[in-house]
This record gives structure tokens, sequence and C-alpha cells, in this order.
């Protein structure tokens, strides 16, 4: 089992930035595979971006091109630095891990795929 915590939500204003960070903890060897999902109430979950080995990313097309996945394996943390922020943006922010892969990674957008999650992390936009 992967323990993952998430920081780094809060209220921004439309075109602002934030960068959230996922830590984590335990048997870290299966979490080489990791994704960002993002849900709001009422709506179905949403994949924003995965992350393999050897640095491969993966985004959705709603956030390609100003949001960045990325990893630190020394740290155990993954990050998502997201720019140009709109209330569409608004969500409360996950990391997850697929603990079933550990060298050939599926880079799946889909929550299906992935066994450990983290409490979430809100971000607010407004417009």
């Amino acid at each position: 089992q992967v323990q993952l915590v998430e920081s780094g939500g809060g209220s921004v204003q439309s075109g602002g930035s934030l960068k959230l960070s996922c830590a984590a903890s335990g048997n870290v060897i299966r979490a080489k595979c990791m994704a960002w999902f993002r849900q709001v109430p009422g709506k179905e979950r949403e994949g924003v971006a995965a992350i393999g080995r050897y640095g491969i990313t993966k985004y959705a097309d709603s956030v390609k091109g100003r949001f960045t996945i990325s990893r630190d394996d020394a740290k155990n943390t993954m990050y998502l630095q997201m720019n140009n922020l709109g209330p569409g943006d608004t969500a409360m922010y996950s990391c997850a891990a697929d603990r079933t892969n550990t060298f050939a990674c599926s880079m799946s957008l889909g929550a299906q795929q992935y066994n450990d999650w983290g409490q979430g992390t809100q971000v607010t936009v407004s417009s």
C-alpha cells in the first residue's frame, strides 16, 4: 500500500497559477505509475495528467499546454504545476498510484487503473 498526501491547493484568480504536491510514503516501489485527477460535485472524475518511468507524461486535452506534471523520485513526490487557471479548473484534485505496474506504466487517465489515492486538495478559481 502507498500513502499519498496532496498539498498546495487554494483559491486563485483567473489567470493565476498553483503548484500541487503529492507526497508518497509506504511501499513507494508501487508508486512508479502515478496520475492527477480532478472532480466536482455531480460530475465524473476526470483524469488530468499521468506520469510514468523515464519522465513519460500524458495530459488531458483540457489542460494540455497549461499544466505540467513532474516527479522527484529522491523525495518520493509528484507535482502538478497549473498555469493560466480558469473557473473551469475549479475542482478537488487528487493524486493516485497504480500499484499493479512498477515497470511498464499504462499511462491511463482512467480512474479504474489506479489503486491508491490521496484525500484530495481543493482548487478554487474565481473569475
